[in-house]
């Protein structure tokens, strides 16, 4: 690991990370790393002062903890720019189709030519090979093929989207820095780095690993809404209340499920959990008895009970709820409310900082930091390979 060239802190403190700048799961992953402490530079094109999502520069909450170097990778000495940054990264991150970067003469071997133990991270929808690797796609494909989405929504309906939370984020982001990391510690002993393929379909895939058990076994069934956490099962799942809005329940446990007819009262009388066949008779008494209250109403008559029923709150609702408030799982910072870093450290505490960098904002100290010389950087600039 490199020396620290910011005065940033949390566990990553020192990493250098070099994010080539795309859409949503690879900047999110860079965030991540940011957030715990590393360095991450993000290189960005010459462009007109938007992000690559097209958001202004200071709103792109994912661009949050970084610097920003623009390189014109279509300039030959702009690719050399680049090159000379692997010398000083640990990490390299790049989200592009295969054999984007080897066009651009960024592909692993070149880069790892210059730096033999950088760690060179792809993250890509259907992964580096295979015959989908070469095709477009969004989280909903790659949820669609994974056999996650059709387990999702109601049974009578086709699956419900649940944002692009699933295969992009969690199958996507998070692999990938669980990937980098460990391929670094790894690095750390051999002296060589590697590249790691993370694939958004395999993590959406990955993250069934449950339900394939189960599926093999015969608790759980291929139809949607038939099961038990998948919205089939009348005490988990979300109910209207009287003002329009939503009630969640969970008590999958029978101590919590008693704790929620006790605290019902009266009108949940007869309720069972293991009457199957009266489940949807069941979740018709319970809908008309949660429809005769506020969503605030019944969390309020919840609040100080272990029956796991929460408000269903909306992103902007969020923010205020007491628990979040006094666990500060949201911060406003640079004028956005937005989530804190997760996890959390006892010694080495992640912050969201710097704010969002503006496109080249920080080009010349980054080149400076990195070790490029000072000749080379104004040649650089004047020329306009980086600007």
């Amino acid at each position: 690991m490199t020396q620290p060239t910011t005065n940033k802190t949390g566990p990553l403190s020192g990493l250098r990370v070099l994010e080539m700048t795309g859409l949503g799961p690879c900047p999110f992953a860079g965030m991540l790393l940011a957030d715990m402490g590393a360095d991450v530079v993000r290189v960005d094109r010459p462009a007109t002062g938007a992000t690559a999502l097209g958001l202004p520069t200071d709103r792109d909450v994912i661009s949050r903890g970084k610097r920003s170097v623009v390189i014109d990778l279509k300039h030959p000495r702009g690719t050399e720019a680049a090159l000379a940054l692997c010398r000083s990264a640990d990490i390299l991150i790049e989200g592009f189709r295969p054999g984007v970067m080897e066009r651009l003469g960024l592909g692993p071997e070149p880069a790892m030519a210059q730096n033999p133990a950088l760690v060179y991270g792809r993250l890509t929808g259907w992964g580096q090979a295979g015959p989908l690797a070469q095709r477009a796609g969004h989280d909903i494909n790659y949820l669609a093929i994974s056999g996650a989405l059709h387990a999702i929504g109601p049974r009578d309906q086709p699956p419900t989207v649940p944002l692009n939370l699933i295969a992009d984020y969690a199958g996507g982001s998070m692999f990938l820095v669980s990937g980098v990391l460990a391929a670094l510690y790894e690095a750390k002993r051999s002296g060589r780095g590697q590249v790691v393929d993370a694939a958004m379909l395999d993590g959406a895939a990955l993250l069934t690993a449950m339900f394939h058990g189960l599926l093999a076994t015969g608790l759980w069934t291929d139809q949607r809404q038939s099961n038990l956490l998948d919205g089939g099962c009348y005490f988990y799942r979300a109910y209207e209340t009287s003002d329009g809005k939503s009630l969640a329940l969970g008590p999958l446990e029978a101590k919590f499920f008693q704790d929620l007819i006790s605290t019902f009262g009266e009108p949940a009388a007869g309720l069972n959990q293991h009457e199957r066949a009266r489940w949807p008779e069941f979740e018709s008494k319970l809908a008309a008895l949660i429809k005769t209250k506020t969503r605030n109403e019944w969390a309020a008559q919840f609040e100080s009970t272990d029956a796991c029923v929460a408000p269903v709150l909306s992103m902007r609702e969020a923010p205020e709820h007491p628990h979040n408030r006094a666990r500060a799982t949201f911060q406003t910072q640079f004028g956005i409310s937005q989530p804190s870093p997760a996890p959390r450290f006892e010694r080495t505490a992640s912050a969201i900082t710097p704010p969002p960098a503006a496109l080249g904002a920080d080009t010349q100290q980054v080149l400076d930091d990195w070790g490029l010389p000072k000749a080379t950087v104004e040649e650089l600039l004047q020329i306009k390979a980086v600007g």
